[in-house]
């Protein structure tokens, strides 16, 4: 090993240890300031990664090491209903995998491919080699599309309230946290065992000043709804209710929603996630749907398409 690196190597571990011991001084109650001194100060020095990338990668790997979290990111006491109309009406447990892309991109999932872990394929008929690819679906946003919405989609959100409906992991309230200045962030979650998970994750990232989970059916929370200045929905009903329940759901949001200019963002479109509802209301006299730039040419195909599946939205 080469001197140079030798005294590298010292310095950094001088640092870390003096990181370390200054750390351990900080009173409870100033970590969560000291920890904004340090981000704000990594995001003024070129050549850094965003540190706000960092976070988030750290929480994705916390939450994939979570105990009695599956594979597929479903938790055992949720209840997931294939879709019997629409897009995804020939989709059975045999055929679809549900992958979560906030905790798994394409890299990670072409390692636990490699590990026998997960399968891309499934077989028509069993030892032949007739195979048909398997459908992935996630019921979270992935990384990108978390920067995307809250760096282009989105205006800026200081002083804004910001309400994830179906929070399930809590992407949205992460992304929410480290990419928007919005003041209060606000996860609604009827599963149980997706809130505690969720509220470790807040505590653990000290995001407890901006951000919480209420445990709750949407259904019984109308006022936490009144006062959004953002709403986010992703994939959230189709696998979770049957098709009375998602009539029901749009009716309940597109009275409780009414606060004139709050933004709605949801993925996919309203019109794609109702379009098979035999509904006696019209959605699109509720909100007016917002042009949004797409200019993505140094993405690949597949991510330009996630992309183009975020719909904004207004309140009118």
């Amino acid at each position: 090993m080469e001197e140079s690196t030798v005294a590298a190597d010292d310095i950094l571990n001088d640092l870390k240890t003096e990181f370390t011991s200054l750390v351990q001084r900080i009173p409870k109650h100033c970590i969560q300031e000291f920890s904004k001194v340090v981000r704000d100060w990594f995001e003024t020095v070129d050549g850094f990664v965003d540190n706000n990338d960092v976070y988030l990668n750290s929480i994705r790997e916390d939450i994939r090491d979570y105990e009695g979290l599956p594979l597929s990111a479903v938790m055992a006491t949720e209840h997931v209903s294939h879709p019997e109309i629409g897009d995804f009406a020939c989709l059975e447990p045999s055929n679809v995998v549900h992958v979560d892309q906030f905790l798994y991109d394409d890299d990670v999932i072409d390692e636990l491919c490699e590990d026998g872990r997960m399968s891309r394929n499934y077989c028509l008929e069993c030892k032949s080699h007739r195979t048909k690819p398997l459908t992935f679906i996630s019921h979270s946003a992935s990384l990108l599309m978390l920067k995307y919405i809250f760096k282009d989609v989105l205006p800026d959100l200081n002083g804004k309230v910001l309400v994830d409906v179906g929070s399930r992991l809590g992407p949205v309230l992460y992304g929410g946290y480290y990419y928007s200045n919005s003041s209060k962030i606000v996860g609604i979650e009827m599963n149980e065992d997706l809130c505690r998970l969720q509220s470790h994750v807040i505590e653990k990232y000290h995001m407890t000043e901006r951000v919480k989970v209420i445990c709750a059916d949407v259904l019984d929370k109308d006022e936490i709804l009144l006062e959004a200045d953002v709403v986010v929905m992703h994939n959230v009903f189709e696998f979770f209710a049957n098709i009375e329940q998602q009539i029901k759901i749009w009716r309940f949001l597109s009275k409780s929603i009414r606060k004139k200019g709050t933004l709605i963002v949801t993925i996919p479109s309203i019109d794609e996630m109702t379009q098979s509802l035999q509904m006696d209301f019209d959605l699109l006299s509720w909100v007016e749907e917002l042009p949004l730039a797409h200019d993505h040419h140094n993405l690949d195909p597949d991510d330009i398409d996630d992309l183009e599946r975020v719909h904004l939205y207004r309140v009118v």
